[in-house]
């Protein structure tokens, strides 16, 4: 008996003691409150397209942050099943669970069971460590009774629900939903609910996408629990079980629309205001990307830069592993060689397992073999011949890229060399409808619409066509296209035109529309370099990286694609300059708006930099390109009669370009390699880039009408063509060169000679 009461007293005085300890030190130790009572989450930088929808996040932590009140009450149920039943009935400490977790530590070992409630993993989440001491526990219990006693259980669940970190980079069950099942929580299956309720735990170990056995495992668990706290029916519990559960196995980034190029800018912007508060203070950028037109754009320039891949031939394989005997080690090496060359948007890498007569197997690292036969081994026809050489022949190691069909069936490919940009505008606004900065972005993340400096080639004649304008000239005007000789540092520059072929008399309409090189020279020459140039920065040019010399008219300056898509905008919108924009506003977690854009009206006097007159008579030259000049395809494939642009190609065809308009949209393409090396022989701005443009405005001009332009004042027709009023009578330019030829100034020649541009 006296054993018993000496135990009993020194258990009183134990627990005394702890009292006096928790209270005397621990609890005024204990950190305020203010994080929680006044919680600031950390919601990442989000982008979106005009239209809404999600293209760019940038922040270590997803999280969407949901409101209590907006949480299904079935997802509450899921995660009290298996985190916390008892948590409406406890005040931060359930003494029941924590008894049997005493139980089971004693019996396991110390950490093998926990008793923590809600409220005490929230307290450890803001406040303290996951490091397993008895001090850390003392300090979770005492946070917990403070927290119970500062918010009420609502707020506490919905600092749990918003907090909780549930793997892929995803905070929160809101950022969860999204990242493993790609919609809100609002509708989720009871059976998506009780996988969610299954991570808390162990992110890792219950990860649906890492870890799809354990994760399952799971959520049977937290489905049984439901069960037996009677928060489902029979029938639900069954039917939950029976669900097949589709995740998304690309996680948070898995964007359904390509615009990491127009995401990477819009970071940028926010950034240089708001530097590292951007990636957390929940800011929204809203661009002017409309969806369609971005998928539109990225669809066409992967495909025709595969295209014209395709049509030179297969490289071979990207580099040779040894391949062990052992299967355990030859799996390692294949992921080790997979892992450094991450897939780009259907190119999957693989790995060469075996090489058979008509059929070659790849591993992709998800254990199914890949058998490639038939039509699917035509690319690389070259690599399988038994005269191949080593560098190029396909054999067991060879690092390769594999592509699916619509019919399934697996081909082999490669990912191409080649760069390209895609950028539209708005014609009247500037702003961008859709922006593609080159093939993958993931591979390469150098912006081409905004950071590549390319001659334009044939391109850029319409600008000095625009400033003959200006001095006389007409469609009319006669030009004569015979063979041009002129001095440069002692040896002669002989301009050609892309066919080495002279065709007399043309008019300046043709020229255009046929891209004659030596008449666009002769044009030049007449109008003075020094003139013409200053003319170019009516178009947004930069004057220093335009030559002063009558390479100008052969397009050898230096331009962007959104520079040119700016200026081409020009001619469509009756002669006003516009300043390409993409942000359309930025807005805070609340909805307040940080910035709004406002770009100037359409018409706007103030924006004019063009003689309307001079904008009409181009565009009609324009539109003659795409009837029956280097354009033409594009009038045929297209079906309309608004469209106006002009093909360019380089010296040795080192860059193509398309640069138009139609129907309000103003759209630039151009391909090239980021070396500047020639594209092939046979290639040119209309097989290069211009099935871009075609593809793309197919799909944007879908639901826009023709453009039927106004004829402004001060224009008349005269047999047929367009003319300035005051220059209808004897001050016009009727022809150029067609009598003796005329002496060229020295400084206009070039110092050396210059490559030939193509159409």
């Amino acid at each position: 008996m006296r054993g018993v009461i000496l135990a009993g007293c020194a258990a009183l005085a134990g627990a005394l003691l702890l009292a006096a300890y928790l209270f005397l030190y621990v609890k005024p130790r204990l950190p305020a409150l203010d994080v929680i009572t006044d919680y600031q989450p950390k919601i990442p930088l989000r982008v979106y397209t005009a239209d809404n929808v999600l293209i760019g996040e940038f922040g270590e932590e997803h999280r969407d942050f949901v409101p209590i009140a907006q949480v299904p009450e079935m997802m509450k149920k899921a995660l009290l099943a298996i985190e916390d039943s008892r948590f409406y009935e406890h005040h931060g400490i359930d003494f029941v669970r924590a008894g049997g977790a005493v139980l089971s530590n004693l019996r396991h070992g110390f950490g093998h069971g926990g008793g923590s409630t809600i409220t005490m993993q929230v307290a450890r989440n803001f406040f303290l460590t996951r490091e397993k001491v008895a001090s850390r526990k003392l300090n979770e219990i005492m946070l917990a009774l403070k927290i119970e006693s500062a918010l009420s259980k609502e707020q506490i669940l919905e600092l749990y629900m918003n907090q909780m970190y549930l793997g892929q980079r995803s905070f929160g069950f809101g950022s969860a939903a999204q990242t493993y099942f790609g919609k809100p929580l609002s509708e989720l299956s009871i059976a998506e609910m009780a996988m969610l309720a299954g991570l808390p735990q162990n992110p890792s170990r219950h990860n649906p996408i890492s870890n799809p056995k354990k994760a399952h495992a799971r959520q049977q668990l937290v489905l049984k629990r439901m069960r037996e706290l009677d928060y489902i029916s029979e029938g639900q519990y069954r039917q939950a079980l029976a669900q097949p559960l589709h995740v998304n196995s690309r996680g948070k980034q898995g964007f359904d629309t390509h615009a990491e190029y127009v995401a990477e800018l819009a970071r940028q912007a926010v950034f240089a205001q708001y530097k590292e508060d951007s990636y957390t203070r929940g800011i929204s950028v809203y661009t002017t990307i409309l969806k369609a037109d971005q998928d539109a754009a990225y669809a066409s320039t992967r495909r025709n830069v595969i295209a014209y891949d395709q049509r030179h031939g297969y490289r071979g394989p990207e580099t040779f592993i040894d391949l062990p005997p052992d299967a355990e080690q030859r799996d390692d090496a294949i992921d080790a060689a997979l892992q450094k060359r991450p897939d780009s948007d259907g190119l999957i890498a693989a790995v060469v397992t075996d090489v058979a007569s008509g059929k070659v197997v790849a591993d992709t690292g998800d254990g199914d073999a890949k058998t490639i036969t038939g039509d699917g081994l035509r690319f690389a026809a070259p690599a399988l011949s038994a005269k191949a050489g080593a560098g190029i022949k396909l054999r067991p190691g060879a690092v390769i890229r594999i592509s699916q069909d619509a019919k399934g069936n697996w081909t082999i490919t490669q990912v191409p060399l080649v760069a390209a940009a895609f950028v539209s505008l708005d014609a009247d606004t500037g702003a961008y409808h859709a922006m593609v900065g080159g093939f993958d972005y993931n591979l390469q993340k150098f912006n081409h619409v905004t950071q590549a400096w390319r001659q334009p080639g044939s391109a850029m004649k319409p600008f000095v066509y625009s400033a003959a304008l200006e001095k006389g000239f007409s469609p009319a005007t006669l030009i004569n296209d015979v063979p041009l000789a002129l001095q440069a540092g002692g040896k002669v520059w002989a301009p050609q035109n892309d066919d080495f072929k002279f065709d007399g008399p043309i008019t300046m309409r043709y020229a255009l529309a046929q891209s004659k090189n030596v008449a666009s020279v002769r044009i030049l020459r007449a109008l003075g370099v020094s003139y013409t140039h200053d003319f170019l920065e009516k178009f947004g040019f930069d004057p220093a990286r335009q030559p002063n010399n009558l390479t100008m008219a052969l397009g050898t300056g230096s331009v962007t694609p959104v520079q040119m898509a700016g200026a081409y905008a020009l001619f469509a919108n009756g002669g006003h300059q516009v300043e390409p924009y993409l942000i359309d506003r930025i807005v805070d977690a609340k909805g307040a708006i940080l910035m709004q854009t406002k770009p100037p009206a359409p018409n706007d006097d103030k924006t004019l930099a063009l003689d309307p007159r001079n904008a009409f008579v181009m565009d009609s030259m324009l539109r003659e390109v795409t009837r029956s000049g280097t354009g033409a395809a594009a009038t045929k494939k297209l079906g309309r009669s608004d469209l106006a642009g002009k093909t360019g190609t380089t010296s040795d065809a080192v860059d193509g370009w398309f640069a138009g308009y139609g129907g309000g949209i103003v759209a630039v393409a151009w391909m090239g390699y980021d070396e500047p090396k020639s594209l092939g022989g046979r290639e040119f701005g209309a097989t290069l880039a211009m099935p871009i443009w075609i593809d793309y405005m197919r799909t944007a001009l879908s639901t826009r009408p023709q453009v039927a332009r106004a004829v402004p004042a001060g224009l008349s027709q005269v047999d047929g063509e367009w003319m300035y009023d005051e220059f209808i009578d004897m001050n016009g330019v009727k022809t150029l060169d067609m009598e003796a030829e005329t002496p060229t100034d020295p400084a206009a020649v070039p110092e050396t000679l210059p490559p030939e541009t193509t159409n």
